[in-house]
C-alpha cells in the first residue's frame, strides 16, 4: 500500500498544512506551476517525486517534462499540467492527473480516473485551497480531497 500526496499549482508557496502531510507520503505527484526550484528540492526531501512543467514554470524548469507516464503499485498514471493537452489514446492509463484550473475535480470517464487536486498555493479569487491524498493498494485506488481552511475577507462600507 502506498500513500500518494497529489499537488498542483503551488505557485511558489508550500503551505505548512501541506508539509504536515508530506511525512506520510510514499510518493508525491505535482501537476505543475511550481514556480521555484526550492519547492521541487523540498518535495524531494520527503519522497520520490513525479513532476511536470506548468505554463508558469519558465526558464528554471526547462528540464522538467511536459507530461509523464509512470506506474505505482500496478496503476498506470498520465501526468500533465493542462487537461486540454491530454492525448486521445488513454488505452493504457488508469489515472490522469492534471492541474492548471485551480479547481478540484475527481471523476471517472470511460474507466479512467481524472483527478485535478486543485491548488494549494496562493489563493485565487474565492476558490478552495485543496490537494489530494491517494491510497494505492494493488489495483485499488482511494482518493481523499483535503481542504485547507482559509479566512474569507469581509468588506465594510
Amino acid at each position: 500500500m502506498k500513500c500518494v500526496i497529489i499537488l498542483s499549482d503551488t505557485h511558489g508557496l508550500l503551505r505548512p498544512e501541506v508539509v504536515g502531510y508530506l511525512s506520510q507520503a510514499d510518493v508525491i505527484i505535482h501537476g505543475g506551476d511550481i514556480n521555484t526550484q526550492a519547492i521541487v528540492d523540498k518535495l524531494r526531501e520527503y519522497a520520490p517525486l513525479y513532476i511536470v512543467r506548468g505554463n508558469n514554470d519558465k526558464d528554471w524548469a526547462e528540464e522538467l517534462p511536459q507530461s509523464l507516464l509512470f506506474s505505482i503499485e500496478g496503476i498506470h498514471f498520465f501526468l500533465i499540467h493542462n487537461k486540454r493537452d491530454v492525448p486521445p489514446d488513454l488505452s493504457d492509463t488508469d489515472v490522469v492527473v492534471y492541474g492548471h484550473s485551480h479547481k478540484y475535480a475527481c471523476e471517472e470517464r470511460n474507466g479512467v480516473l481524472w483527478l485535478n487536486p486543485g491548488s494549494c498555493g496562493r489563493r485565487r479569487f474565492d476558490q478552495e485551497i485543496t490537494f489530494a491524498v491517494m491510497t494505492v493498494d494493488g489495483g485499488h485506488i482511494q482518493v481523499e480531497k483535503v481542504i485547507i481552511p482559509h479566512e474569507r475577507r469581509t468588506y465594510s462600507s
